[in-house]
């Protein structure tokens, strides 16, 4: 039975990347918190085993979307199945990237960058075309993006990555300017470096428990989407965030 003290009992929330990593993080703890997760990746196993940590957690069941988030129509696919199943989405987290390559710029392969700005542009701007509607006809949607800080500091090799995520802050900022007069408002998240897949494949020398593990973000997560947020001003830092809350390490 649904506990009704749950912070997010009965919202509707569709988290993208969710078969590991940070994403996996999110759904989890949005899970636990009494949100019915809807989750997108492109593993079915990794999916398969979200929904099983969901239902030993809480009892519930997730609603799992294989997607590849290269092939834009199946947003536009997933934002019809949301609507003709619940009519709405109160919370958007898009955690679904690609490192793409670590080479210099020139040496850059064109269908690499091509896949790379599919992913983490393009894919940003279909996600928000299929999913704005939804989270208007919620009481107060948000969605919620993860970025990096790379965008900010550019470094020799990180070319198509930081392009590409570059682009989606430019296009989610241009969209949360556009949600002024409505109940929607969409953030910009920069959770820093994590014990991830990612990271791992990036800087493969590097000590994985120096770093924070991915469910550390799981409370800001499920603050942002309770917040009553104003239009954004800045990117919320996952790391300032940690620093001003002393929240300890999720479960």
């Amino acid at each position: 039975m649904t506990d009704q003290t749950l912070p997010l009992d009965g919202q509707i929330a569709l988290v993208t990347g969710a078969s590991r990593g940070i994403g996996q993080a999110c759904a989890l703890a949005l899970a636990k918190a009494g949100a019915h997760i809807v989750a997108t990746a492109r593993t079915q196993g990794g999916l398969e085993t979200l929904d099983d940590e969901i239902k030993a957690a809480t009892g519930q069941s997730a609603t799992l979307v294989p997607l590849d988030l290269a092939e834009p129509s199946g947003l536009d696919q997933l934002g019809f199945a949301i609507h003709q199943r619940f009519g709405r989405l109160d919370l958007l987290v898009h955690c679904g990237a690609i490192l793409g390559p670590l080479t210099p710029v020139a040496h850059i392969d064109p269908p690499a960058w091509d896949k790379v700005m599919a992913v983490n542009a393009t894919a940003t701007y279909r996600l928000i075309r299929a999913t704005e509607p939804l989270l208007k006809a919620a009481p107060k949607g948000r969605a919620l993006f993860l970025t990096t800080g790379r965008v900010v500091r550019p470094k020799a090799f990180w070319g198509p990555y930081g392009a590409s995520k570059a682009a989606m802050e430019h296009i989610v900022r241009t969209w949360a300017d556009e949600l002024e007069n409505t109940p929607v408002r969409a953030v910009l998240v920069d959770p820093d470096v994590m014990r991830t897949r990612m990271r791992a494949e990036a800087m493969p020398g590097e000590d994985p428990e120096s770093l924070p593990d991915p469910s550390e973000i799981g409370p800001l997560i499920l603050e942002l989407a309770q917040a009553e947020l104003g239009q954004p001003k800045a990117t919320v830092l996952f790391s300032e965030w940690k620093q001003r809350s002393g929240t300890p390490v999720s479960a």
